[in-house]
């Protein structure tokens, strides 16, 4: 993948991670703040826990960090996919997410 697609592909996940949060705020009780800066989106829940997603643009990867580790994803030509083996992003997301908020969560993109 060139850099151009591999950038277009991570906007994509940027913006549905932003768009799914909207839709979990409209929808639930969950109340998850979500500030972009740049190759960066972090979401803030009520008891102060945090979950970080950022690009990492020279290894073409995406990193989350949220309270159950930290994690890398690779596009496999149809979706981002764990370096480790621990699964497809929104999935691994949206296990972190309801973890953390209390409340059973799905990001999707």
């Amino acid at each position: 993948m060139t850099d151009p697609e591999f950038m277009d592909r991570a906007e994509i996940l940027l913006q549905a991670v932003e768009a799914s949060c909207d839709r979990i705020n409209d929808s639930t009780d969950a109340d998850i703040d979500n500030q972009r800066t740049g190759g960066m989106v972090t979401l803030t829940f009520p008891n102060r826990s945090q979950i970080i997603i950022n690009l990492q643009k020279p290894l073409q990867e995406v990193w989350m960090a949220a309270k159950s580790g930290g994690y890398h994803y690779k596009f496999d030509s149809e979706q981002w996919r764990d370096t480790k083996g621990q699964g497809e992003f929104f999935a691994s997301l949206s296990r972190d997410a309801s973890a953390q908020a209390g409340l059973p969560l799905v990001f999707s993109a």
